[in-house]
């Protein structure tokens, strides 16, 4: 029996995991995370992020293509977002993230973020979890962005971004 739930099920899945390094230029504007398309460590049998977006675009090439950050939700309702970023050590004083409806200007209302969060770093490497709730719709993409303030660019090495949809009824 699969411990994964199944396309009829009424809560709806997307789990994107990053395991190799995206960097994050100097001083720069919140930069979206990318994720990989199909991974054995993903889960999107919702098909919320996918190759083939349903505004017609596709992706080519997920590492440099900011529209893999994507998750394009799958129905409305509540969607409790959950988000984990693992930085390398570095000089920052501080370290910034938050989740964002439409990052890329797709609709009319974009970059209407929230739960964003500046955080001082900790001793060594920076690892941060956080989880929000919101409405969500399935024009609207969503995605995980963050920045840092250091003098040079510096990398996430690991990334999670996961959403879980409560249909409305």
């Amino acid at each position: 029996m699969s411990t994964h739930a199944t396309a009829s099920a009424g809560v709806q899945v997307c789990s994107l995991k990053r395991d190799t390094p995206q960097t994050v230029p100097a001083n720069s504007p919140y930069t979206v995370i990318r994720f990989p398309f199909g991974t054995a460590e993903s889960y999107d049998v919702f098909t919320m992020h996918q190759v083939n977006q349903p505004d017609g675009y596709t992706v080519t090439s997920w590492d440099t293509d900011a529209r893999s950050g994507l998750i394009w939700p799958s129905t409305a309702g509540w969607g409790d977002l959950y988000a984990m970023i693992q930085w390398e050590a570095g000089g920052y004083d501080e370290l910034r993230d938050q989740f964002v409806r439409d990052p890329l200007g797709l609709t009319p209302t974009p970059n209407d973020t929230t739960a964003t969060e500046h955080r001082p770093p900790s001793i060594g490497m920076q690892c941060w979890t956080k989880q929000w709730g919101v409405f969500v719709d399935p024009a609207v993409p969503l995605a995980l962005r963050a920045t840092h303030d250091d003098s040079v660019a510096r990398k996430i090495v690991l990334a999670e971004f996961k959403l879980v949809i409560h249909p409305s009824a």
